[in-house]
C-alpha cells in the first residue's frame, strides 16, 4: 500500500505528542503537570450549555447542518464585531461564514488560492496549520523570521521583491501564538497597505484578541482603512468562552474571499451542528463578563509563573495577551534540551520553541491553562529544581 508525498512531508503535530508523553507519565504512575497544551481548564459558562441542552432537543437541529451556518449565527457574529470592534458594514450574508473552529476554516483556507508551485509568505515561528495547509495545496512557503528585538513582527521591506510579487497569501497571527507578542496599529496599516501593492491575500488569525491583560485591547485588522480589499479574519470562541470542545469559529471580511471558502467547505463538510451554532449564539450575544473573568484567572497564573521562571534565570516579558508564556531558556540550552531536561527532572511538560519553527529554537512556550492547584505544584516544583549543566555539545 503506497500512501501520498504530502503524507510522508508531514511531522509529528507537536500536541500529539505532548499528549502520548503525559499519557505515559500517567501510566507510569507520574503526575504531571502540563503546560503544554493552550485548551481551556475553565468551564463553559452555564448560560451556554443550557442554550445547548434546549436547542439538542428540538428536532429540526437533528438535520444536516448548512455549510454556511443559519442567518442567525451568522447575525450574531456580525452583530459582535460591531460591539467589539466598532466594524459596522459586516454583511452577514455576504462577508461572514461560520466554521468548525478556525483551525478547519485556516487549514481550508489554502486551496482557494494556492496552487502547486505558488508562494505563501508564513511567519516563523507560528501556529504549524499555516504551513501543513500550503503544503497540502502543493505550494511553497516563504518564511517571514520573527525576532524578538522585532517585537516578534515580521519585516515586511526584507522580503525580497520577487518573492513579494510570486506571493498569493500572507499569514500573520496577534496577538500572537506562540510568542504573545502583539502588534501596534501601524503595523496593521503597513500590511494592509504592502498586499494591496503586490495583491496579496491578508489573513489574519484572531483566534486570541479577547485574552488581554493590564489593560491592553485587541484590535481587528478589519478596524482598519482598506482592509476588506484584501482581508479575511479568523476568529474562534474557543479561548474567549471555553468552547475549544465545541468547535465553533469564524471567517469575516472581504467577500470574494469568504465566498471562495465556502466553495471549499461546501465540498468538504456539512457545517456545523446547529445546536452548538445556538450555543455560539448564546455566547456572542449574552453577557460577555466570562471574558473578563476568564483573564482574571489567566492573568494571576501569568504572573506566578513568570516570577518562578525568572528567579529559574529565564528570560521572559509578561506578555499583555494571549494564554502563553514564550521564555528564552538559560545559554547553553537548546528548546527540546530544556524541555526535556524539565520532563525528566520535574514532570512539568513545555512546548519547545523549535516546535513552531526554526526562529522558535531558544524558546519555550508555556500555557496558562492549567488549574490553579496544578499550577501551584508546578512552581513548587520550579523553585526547588536545581537547572543542571548543558550538555557539552560534540
Amino acid at each position: 500500500m503506497k500512501f501520498s508525498n504530502r503524507l510522508s512531508q508531514l511531522k509529528p503535530y507537536p500536541f500529539v505528542e505532548i499528549s502520548r508523553i503525559i499519557a505515559q507519565k500517567k501510566k507510569e504512575g507520574v503526575e504531571v503537570v502540563t503546560f503544554g497544551i493552550g485548551d481551556p481548564d475553565i468551564p463553559t459558562p452555564e448560560p451556554i450549555i443550557e442554550r445547548a441542552i434546549e436547542a439538542s432537543r428540538n428536532p429540526v437541529n437533528h438535520r444536516y447542518p448548512e455549510t454556511d451556518g443559519t442567518p442567525e449565527v451568522r447575525r450574531a457574529i456580525a452583530t459582535w464585531y460591531k460591539k467589539r470592534f466598532g466594524i459596522t458594514d459586516l454583511d452577514p450574508d455576504k462577508e461572514v461564514l461560520p466554521l468548525i473552529g478556525a483551525k478547519e476554516g485556516i487549514g481550508h483556507m489554502a486551496f482557494c488560492f494556492l496552487d502547486p508551485g505558488d508562494v505563501a509568505l508564513i511567519p516563523d515561528p507560528a501556529y504549524p496549520v499555516y504551513a501543513v495547509g500550503t503544503m497540502f495545496a502543493g505550494a511553497k512557503a516563504y518564511t517571514m523570521p520573527l525576532h524578538e528585538e522585532n517585537g516578534w513582527l515580521p519585516d515586511l521591506d526584507a522580503i525580497p521583491t520577487d518573492v513579494a510579487r510570486d506571493a498569493k497569501v500572507m499569514w500573520l497571527n496577534y496577538p500572537n501564538n506562540p510568542t504573545a507578542a502583539i502588534a501596534p496599529k501601524s503595523f496593521y496599516e503597513k500590511a494592509i497597505a504592502y498586499c494591496k501593492k503586490y495583491d496579496i491575500a491578508l489573513l489574519h488569525d484572531a483566534a486570541y484578541s479577547e485574552v488581554v491583560y493590564d489593560g491592553y485591547k485587541a484590535p481587528s485588522i478589519l478596524e482598519f482603512p482598506g482592509a476588506k480589499d484584501v482581508a479575511i479574519e479568523f476568529h474562534s470562541l474557543s479561548k474567549c468562552f471555553n468552547m475549544t470542545g465545541w468547535r465553533f469559529g469564524s471567517a469575516v471580511g472581504n467577500a470574494d474571499m469568504v465566498k471562495a471558502l465556502f466553495q471549499i467547505k461546501s465540498n468538504l463538510d456539512s457545517g456545523i451542528p446547529q445546536a452548538i451554532q445556538e450555543m455560539a449564539i448564546e455566547a456572542m450575544t449574552g453577557d460577555q463578563k466570562y471574558i473578563d473573568e476568564n483573564n482574571t484567572i489567566y492573568k494571576r497564573r501569568r504572573d506566578k509563573v513568570v516570577k518562578a521562571l525568572t528567579r529559574l534565570g529565564l528570560r521572559i516579558v509578561p506578555p499583555k495577551a494571549a494564554l502563553y508564556l514564550w521564555a528564552r531558556v538559560p545559554q547553553g540550552y537548546g528548546s527540546a534540551e530544556f524541555a526535556a531536561a524539565l520532563l525528566r527532572d520535574t514532570a512539568i511538560v513545555v512546548t519547545p520553541g523549535s516546535s513552531y519553527g526554526q526562529q522558535g529554537e531558544g524558546y519555550i512556550r508555556l500555557s496558562l491553562t492549567t488549574p490553579d492547584e496544578m499550577v501551584d505544584k508546578g512552581i513548587q516544583r520550579l523553585n526547588s529544581w536545581k537547572l543542571p549543566p548543558p550538555a557539552k555539545k560534540r
